[in-house]
């Protein structure tokens, strides 16, 4: 790399179509649903905005796009492959649904979104804990909280658990250093669970006793189908944590190709496994690659004007940006941010509390909205496919003022002040 290219500062106008790709992912849903379906679309819209970055970077920095084009490949191997493997385990039954079970299956869930992604952890436990709930009339706020816990603020003590940490880790962040992050997690989980069961337990009390009657007699017990691609989740985790590109994505692909070719096809017909998710993540985030090289070049070089310096001043601005837009490209925005304060390079530049904080604001305040990270639409589909009236995108805020700002409050106190 030379002198010149390491001094290479884009003008700010070129934060625009970075801008304008997350303002697209974030409106357009909700702007022009029927548009927003095709994932041709979401393509020409990457292609529209970030092919002008493209160009400049060729021109300016060729190395930039390269290094960008490994991170893309590497992030995309890794959700595809979860994205494969967890499509062929399907959990079926139909518990007792006290509050004492659902409770038990938020925390499992908990723990599960670290292991196979929030998205993984979503789409597998989402039906069975519907299932089991089916004969209850007050279910909305069990699968709110389930978005919470299983679908964001679970996924924090891996690099596998949520998009933004894997991007922290192809940026250079130990594989295990995610394990600082278990003090909150487990502070924040536990709060969440003691207040979803007494939340619960006061619903329960209020269900009508010939439902709860029929869900006593109407008991199916908890069963695996797929259990080999359980044992190829788990070479997932070594090559991760193990294997160093592109090794580490060959045996990715591998395993999921291996998964893919020998499970029951009808299992993913059951689980309703279908590309076109995927294949939405790959459209976008070609386009979010690209576009953030500007943002990212011009954070390092002027970050310190914005007076974003303390560890809690981090967590709420990495969380906020989170909770409307993309957390994946809100991680490295603000990582980039940190980058260019000087402060303590203890790991990747930045001090551990620093990231630490931008790490949980990313993925923890993803549940503050249903945009906020890409499982929470889908449960609400799932859980509106099976009769359950979710609150609109306005009451689920409701939701997270009421129980999650006031947890954040805490964790910021507890761990940031």
């Amino acid at each position: 790399m030379t002198g010149v290219q390491e001094a290479f500062v884009p003008a700010p106008a070129w934060v625009l179509p970075f801008v304008a790709i997350l303002l697209a992912i974030a409106l357009l849903p909700l702007l022009a649903p029927h548009f927003w379906e095709s994932n041709r679309n979401k393509l020409a819209v990457s292609a529209l905005l970030g092919f002008p970055v493209l160009g400049l970077y060729l021109g300016q920095r060729p190395e930039a796009v390269v290094h960008v084009a490994e991170d893309y490949v590497s992030f995309i191997v890794l959700l595809g492959s979860l994205f494969v493997i967890s499509g062929g385990v399907m959990l079926t039954g139909d518990l007792e649904a006290r509050p004492a079970v659902n409770t038990g299956f938020l925390a499992a869930g908990s723990l599960l979104a670290s292991v196979i992604g929030t998205t993984g952890a979503s789409m597998l436990l989402i039906r069975p804990l519907l299932s089991t709930n089916h004969e209850r009339k007050r279910v909305r706020h069990t699968v709110v909280f389930f978005i919470f816990l299983v679908s964001n603020i679970g996924g924090c003590l891996t690099p596998l658990g949520d998009p933004p940490l894997f991007l922290g880790y192809l940026q250079g962040v130990p594989f295990a250093w995610t394990l600082r992050l278990f003090p909150a997690w487990l502070a924040t989980t536990s709060l969440l669970l003691v207040v979803y069961f007494l939340w619960d337990s006061w619903a329960y009390a209020r269900e009508v006793k010939a439902d709860l009657s029929r869900d006593q007699s109407e008991v199916r017990p908890l069963r695996v189908a797929g259990k080999d691609n359980l044992v190829l989740l788990v070479g997932i985790v070594a090559a991760a944590a193990f294997l160093a590109a592109p090794w580490r994505e060959g045996a990715m692909a591998g395993l999921a190709a291996l998964s893919f070719a020998s499970a029951d096809p009808e299992l993913r017909r059951a689980n309703q496994f279908s590309f076109a998710p995927i294949l939405e993540v790959a459209a976008l985030f070609a386009g979010i690659f690209l576009t953030m090289l500007p943002a990212l070049d011009l954070l390092r070089a002027r970050g310190a004007e914005l007076g974003v310096r303390e560890p809690w001043q981090f967590f709420w601005a990495a969380g906020a940006l989170s909770s409307f837009l993309d957390n994946a490209p809100t991680y490295l925005t603000f990582l980039a941010l940190a980058q260019g304060l000087g402060q303590a390079p203890e790991v990747v530049g930045v001090s551990h509390r620093v990231l630490e904080a931008i790490s949980l604001g990313a993925v923890f305040m993803g549940a503050n909205t249903y945009i906020g990270n890409g499982p929470n639409f889908m449960v609400r589909a799932i859980a509106e496919a099976r009769g359950v009236k979710m609150p609109s995108f306005g009451g689920y805020m409701i939701y997270s003022l009421l129980v999650l700002i006031p947890t954040f409050l805490l964790v910021t106190l507890v761990f940031f002040r």
